[in-house]
């Protein structure tokens, strides 16, 4: 792939930085640690991405369930207006009768949750010069106290106040110049040890070679409490000075030149934590995915003339178990040991418990749907003891295929925790040669599913993965690094891999594996999705629907044609006594730019811009 491709558009025009008010919004009642501790278990609001720390985005309401969830209709809609409309990715919170929604370019906006009435909004100020890999999305807020919290795409993070859209305070976390952004939305922890309260966010930037890194920081200050990189050997923070390496300080999972120095990707490594955190409170563990290891290029971190399955490149393309306290890396798995395809392992990582069907034992596991097209449930108890190496390949409990036509590996082995490869690293380029011998590769980098998070129901005790069936050809570049440019080395073509469908939503089963239901959608499946306690499955559609499904069997009971394609995450809350639905609506992301093959099916999009509310009338509750 040509580095020009991850160019800033020339659209994208510094922002002027705006906080106007419509109406002032009245003081609302602080958030605080007690109200998101208990997020998933209050209705009312919306305090959390994941919809509570564990990130199950399952709802206790049942108001709307499967008998009347036909008779759902628009309660309002709002638009986030002017040219800046694409990549509409956000999950929204709700809290004391306001909706905080970002919006793509890095605005924020505070909508009344009753009216859809714009109290306020903010726009960073965005140079021309920033380098987003993946379009200007912005996936959501944080809330805490009387602030809100989110990222912007300079390598920014912004605290205002969740009243009237001031801002408190603002701090830049990397150079946007070389790369870094941020996309994910914040997420508030306690340490569990000393009380305190701390905002917790990690970078993007893999796709240039920057070394990731996951943050805390004080919300009222924004100073940094800790800083983690996710590339080993290189050296955490804590409380402003140096503090202990990630893993091992020689970071032999990386391999040295023929002058014993660590080869150059090493410097660039990759492992960005973009996506958002979940918390294990007993255990004190902040617990995220981490990216791709840089450059995608196979061979730039292997030993010359060695095999790739030698040097894992650690700590990337995996999950992470981070101490709330000091930062360290406690725990690790990696779903792809020296990742060559840029499966990475963002997505999100939900924490759950289940009574093992042998042993009658309960469980304290994680789950994750990967890019890479397996479905992996993790001890996370073992993860999260911190005892020794942070790697702990052993601590697979199972990993099944997700997806059709996996062609990079045939499954996992138990014993190992490692993938039992199947050939289908793309070569060296031949002596002479400007890129190597194509290989299919099944998922493609866009992955079995991407960053839209999965749900959990404990009602079916299924998780839902919205997942795509796709391809890439997939090439070898030479390359080299240069500060701002795409580090990658490869190149690549997606294709599809079925006529008749791109999307599958597809529930499965965590303690077999077995895929409960399947319901196969034309356009790629780019949102998130949500379950409730009225046996529904919510989620969007690229062509532009909202759907409400049977989240026992999969039958399609409700859709909305919102106008733009939904690739943003549904949430619901309830409201002087009615549950309404709320999702984003515009389409963009990453699937339209690297479209492929898929180009003339997505072009037919069009863009948009707004936030969707549904009720039922008040002659369907019943």
């Amino acid at each position: 792939m040509k580095a020009n491709r991850f160019e800033p558009r020339r659209t994208l025009i510094a922002a002027l930085v705006v906080a106007t008010c419509c109406t002032p919004a009245l003081a609302s009642k602080a958030v605080s640690w007690d109200d998101i501790l208990n997020d998933d278990k209050t209705p009312g609001d919306v305090l959390s991405y994941g919809l509570g720390l564990k990130a199950q985005r399952h709802s206790t309401l049942t108001t709307v369930n499967t008998k009347n969830v036909e008779n759902l209709v628009p309660a309002w809609s709002f638009s986030f207006g002017g040219e800046k409309q694409r990549g509409q990715e956000g999950q929204v919170l709700v809290h004391d009768g306001v909706i905080y929604a970002t919006s793509s370019y890095s605005r924020i906006f505070a909508i009344e949750a009753k009216t859809g009435k714009r109290l306020w909004e903010y726009a960073a100020r965005l140079p021309d010069d920033i380098r987003p890999c993946c379009d200007v999305v912005n996936r959501g807020p944080a809330i805490y106290g009387d602030k809100i919290f989110f990222g912007t795409l300079d390598a920014g993070i912004t605290a205002l106040n969740k009243d009237t859209g001031k801002v408190v305070w603002t701090k830049k976390f990397g150079d946007h110049k070389i790369g870094y952004t941020m996309t994910g939305a914040p997420f508030i922890v306690k340490d569990q040890k000393t009380g305190k309260v701390l905002l917790v966010h990690g970078s993007s930037g893999d796709e240039f070679g920057v070394v990731g890194y996951l943050f805390a920081r004080d919300p009222d200050t924004g100073e940094e409490v800790w800083a983690r990189p996710m590339v080993e050997g290189h050296m955490g923070r804590l409380n402003g000075k140096e503090s202990t390496p990630t893993g091992n300080k020689e970071a032999p999972s990386w391999p040295r030149d023929k002058d014993g120095k660590l080869v150059d990707a090493w410097n660039h490594g990759g492992g960005a934590p973009w996506q958002t955190a979940s918390f294990d409170v007993e255990k004190n563990m902040v617990v995220i995915g981490t990216g791709n290891p840089a450059p995608w290029n196979t061979w730039h971190r292997t030993k010359e003339g060695d095999d790739p399955r030698n040097w894992d490149s650690l700590f990337t393309s995996g999950q992470a178990y981070v101490d709330a306290s000091t930062g360290e890396l406690k725990g690790f798995f990696q779903h792809t040991p020296n990742d060559a395809w840029d499966f990475s392992g963002n997505n999100s990582v939900v924490l759950f418990e289940y009574k093992d069907p042998k042993t009658g034992k309960q469980i304290k596991a994680s789950a994750h749907a990967d890019r890479n097209g397996f479905f992996f449930v993790t001890d996370r108890e073992k993860l999260a003891t911190g005892a020794g190496y942070p790697n702990k390949p052993t601590s697979l409990i199972g990993a099944w295929p997700f997806v059709d036509g996996i062609t990079w590996a045939s499954g996992f082995d138990l014993k190992t925790g490692k993938p039992i490869e199947k050939g289908n690293r793309p070569p060296l380029p031949k002596e002479g040669a400007e890129k190597g011998e194509s290989v299919f590769v099944s998922p493609p980098f866009l992955g079995g599913t991407n960053w839209m998070p999965m749900s959990f129901s404990p009602d079916t005790g299924l998780f839902y993965i919205p997942a795509n069936h796709w391809a890439m050809d997939y090439w070898t570049e030479k390359l080299t690094y240069k500060a701002g440019s795409a580090y990658l080395g490869q190149g690549f073509r997606i294709k599809k891999l079925y006529d008749d469908h791109v999307g599958t939503l597809r529930a499965i089963d965590p303690k077999t594996g077995k895929i409960a239901w399947e319901h196969k959608e034309k356009f790629p499946l780019w949102a998130g999705t949500l379950t409730t306690a009225g046996g529904l499955l919510f989620t969007g559609t690229s062509d532009g629907f909202v759907k409400a499904f049977d989240a026992k069997n999969g039958k399609e009971l409700w859709k909305f044609q919102t106008g733009s394609g939904v690739v943003s995450v549904p949430i619901t809350w309830e409201m002087d006594g009615e549950q309404y639905i709320g999702i984003q609506s515009g389409y963009g992301g990453a699937v339209p730019l690297w479209g492929g093959d898929l180009a003339d099916l997505t072009k037919q999009v069009t863009q948009g811009g707004s936030m969707w509310v549904f009720k039922l009338p008040k002659t369907a509750k019943n």
